[in-house]
């Protein structure tokens, strides 16, 4: 994982690079479709703490839609595409544990910077080596889906003597999800529909459907009291039946998404349990990227595009019938 020293005083650039690059950016809130285009932007440099990186794949998340229609403003123009892998080609002051050259996968600065992952260059505000064994693609699809879920794992509580129930486990939160209990020895019951059912059941989880009868087709399932719920689904109206489920303590249930609902029925929400500094866990994307490299982990890819296709990977995610992760390849990889 990232580390820099503060007292470090050089800046290490790589040479001849030219004066502009391609990103998809908007310049005023809205809608993704209307708001957003691929225009010629001034390549970044990195700051304190900063790298850039050659932009080899960029991973599409649900978050980079809501950006567009204003979550987490910040100064304007701004790009998309939170998820990056690449190659290093300059290091800000005090970066110490990576160098030119080299492969790594992490978080756009989309706080900081005027553009984001969806581009031939992008400053990493996180980020960790790429293990031998872990292609670009892959590598792109692991950081918020890896960090957000482990962190929400880890806020839930979960333990080895422990059921949980992941709703909406056919999200890439979700998968991920699924995953990071698995491996800490609980047994995880998942709602799920036919994409990803025997996924999730080759993986080690219970899976039964969504919707009506969910209660009690959970209860069924589990034979004992669920004690726990992650919900990472896109809001339904599933709350209430969650919160039944978990034996009708709201407190049990920590959804990702539905926090209007989870305002009025008392459940835990990502925004009420973390600040946003704390809501992903990026010291563990070097660890779930080896796991990935054995074949340990995985968040599934649904398909790749060119950076000038971006708007085709938009309409796909905005249909909500991605089957997995869209991944752009601004550099042609």
């Amino acid at each position: 994982m990232k580390s820099f020293d503060s007292s470090s005083s050089d800046m290490n650039n790589s040479t001849s690079t030219p004066a502009t690059m391609r990103a998809v950016r908007l310049h005023q809130y809205g809608e993704p479709a209307e708001v957003l285009s691929l225009e010629q932007a001034a390549i970044p440099s990195p700051g304190l703490g900063r790298i850039r990186v050659k932009v080899h794949a960029c991973g599409l998340n649900p978050a980079d839609w809501g950006i567009c229609k204003g979550l987490f403003p910040g100064d304007l123009p701004r790009g998309i595409g939170l998820d990056v892998s690449g190659i290093v080609d300059a290091v800000g002051e005090g970066v110490h544990d990576v160098a030119i050259g080299d492969a790594v996968l992490g978080i756009a600065d989309y706080a900081g910077a005027l553009s984001g992952g969806a581009a031939e260059q992008a400053i990493l505000d996180h980020w960790a080596r790429i293990p031998e064994g872990l292609d670009f693609v892959r590598a792109a699809a692991l950081p918020l889906a890896v960090a957000t879920s482990y962190r929400h794992i880890e806020v839930l509580g979960v333990k080895s003597d422990h059921t949980l129930l992941v709703h909406g486990a056919g999200t890439m939160l979700g998968i991920a999800a699924v995953q990071v209990a698995l491996m800490r020895g609980a047994r995880v019951i998942a709602t799920a529909g036919d994409s990803y059912a025997d996924q999730l059941r080759a993986m080690g989880a219970e899976v039964t459907s969504y919707g009506d009868g969910m209660v009690e087709r959970v209860a069924e399932l589990a034979g004992q009291p669920v004690d726990m719920v992650l919900d990472t689904a896109p809001p339904s109206g599933a709350l209430p039946a969650l919160i039944q489920i978990v034996e009708g303590d709201p407190r049990r249930v920590l959804t990702i998404s539905d926090f209007t609902a989870a305002a009025e029925l008392g459940v835990r929400t990502t925004f009420t349990e973390l600040s946003m500094d704390e809501a992903q866990n990026y010291d563990v994307l070097g660890e779930f990227a080896q796991y990935t490299a054995d074949g340990k982990f995985t968040v599934p890819v649904a398909r790749t595009f060119a950076l000038d296709e971006w708007r085709t990977a938009l309409d796909i995610s905005l249909s909500g019938r991605a089957r997995g992760k869209l991944v752009l390849l601004p550099t042609g990889n």
